[in-house]
C-alpha cells in the first residue's frame, strides 16, 4: 500500500474512534491522562466516568501487558473534563509506532489540548532510588524510527517539526510547584525511549549516561513527539521503579517495577492530582 493510501486509512481510523467517543460522552475534554505501570488506581479517582474497554473503540489495538488494563475513563475532575487511560500500547508489542500513538491522535481530533504522560523507568541520575519521582525535562529519541514516518497527517501538524521545547515549560513548573508544596522530592532528567520487550545491558546504560539520560524507559517518546506535532502541551512524570541495569547489582524484573510502582503510586497519585486541580 502507497503511503498515501496508508495515511488516508490511518486518518479514516483517527475520525472512526473520535466519532465512537464523541457519542458515548459528548462534550469537550480539557485533560488526557495516560497511566503508566502500576499507577491504575489514579483512574478511580475520576468523577462520573463513563469506562470504555480499548476493545471497543474502533481501531485501538489490544492492551496486552500485565499492570496495563486497557479501560479509557472519561469524566470529571472538579471543574474540568479529562480522559484517563489506564494502561498504553508498546512498540516491544509488535504494534507500529503509529498504532502505539492512535490515542493521541484521537484525542488531538476531540481538541484535547493537555496531555499528561506518564511511566515507570529505570533510574540512572544522580542521587536517585527506587520509589523516586521524576519530571521529563527533555527526552532521547534516535533508537527507534519516529513515529511521524510516513505520510504527514497535514490537518494535525507540519512535516518537519521543531523539538527545541516537547514538554511545555509551564506545566513543568507547575508540577514543581506542586511537588514542592507536599514535600515531595522531584528530580529533573532527560528520558531515554529503548525498544524492549528486553532490559538495557549494563553497558547499554553506560553509554546512555555518558549521553546525558537520566532515565530509560519503553514508552512516553513517541506518544510525546505525536502530541507536539498536533499542537498539545505535555507533561511527563516518571516513577523510578528501579535503578537502571549495572547500578544495583540486582537482576530486572516486570515484577519489581509493578511492585515499586504501586509502592510509589499514592506519592505519585497525589502529585498528580495537585496538578489537575491547578491546570
Amino acid at each position: 500500500m502507497s503511503d498515501l493510501k496508508e495515511t488516508a486509512v490511518y486518518e479514516q481510523q483517527i475520525q472512526a474512534a473520535a466519532d465512537y467517543l464523541r457519542a458515548i460522552k459528548p462534550g469537550q475534554i480539557d485533560v488526557l491522562l495516560i497511566l503508566g505501570s502500576g499507577l491504575g488506581a489514579l483512574a478511580e479517582k475520576v468523577g462520573q466516568p463513563t469506562i470504555v474497554d480499548y476493545a471497543d473503540i474502533p481501531g485501538f489495538p489490544k492492551a496486552t501487558v500485565f499492570g496495563h488494563a486497557g479501560k479509557l475513563f472519561i469524566g470529571s475532575w472538579g471543574e474540568k473534563r479529562i480522559a484517563v487511560m489506564q494502561g498504553r500500547f508498546h512498540y516491544y508489542e509488535g504494534h507500529d509506532l503509529r498504532a502505539v500513538t492512535l490515542p493521541i491522535r484521537v484525542m488531538q481530533a476531540l481538541d484535547v489540548k493537555t496531555l499528561i504522560l506518564t511511566n515507570a523507568a529505570g533510574g540512572m541520575g544522580d542521587g536517585m532510588k527506587a520509589g523516586d519521582l521524576m519530571l521529563i525535562t527533555d527526552h532521547i529519541s534516535f533508537f527507534t524510527e519516529s513515529p511521524l514516518r510516513g505520510g504527514n497527517l497535514d490537518n494535525f501538524g507540519v512535516r518537519f517539526i521543531d523539538q527545541t521545547q516537547v514538554y511545555a515549560k509551564s506545566l513543568g513548573a507547575l508540577a514543581q510547584s506542586v511537588a514542592a508544596e507536599q514535600g515531595t522530592l522531584l528530580h529533573q532528567g532527560v528520558y531515554c525511549f529503548c525498544k524492549g520487550p528486553q532490559f538495557e545491558t549494563p553497558a547499554e546504560i553506560r553509554m546512555l549516561k555518558l549521553c546525558g539520560a537520566s532515565a530509560a524507559g519503553m514508552s512516553t517518546v513517541p506518544e510525546a513527539i505525536v502530541a507536539v506535532h498536533g499542537g498539545m502541551s505535555v507533561l511527563g512524570l516518571t516513577c523510578i521503579t528501579n535503578l537502571a541495569s549495572g547500578l544495583s547489582g540486582q537482576p530486572l524484573s516486570h515484577q519489581e517495577v509493578l511492585e515499586v510502582g504501586a509502592q510509589a503510586s499514592g506519592k505519585m497519585i497525589d502529585l498528580l492530582s495537585g496538578i489537575l486541580d491547578r491546570i
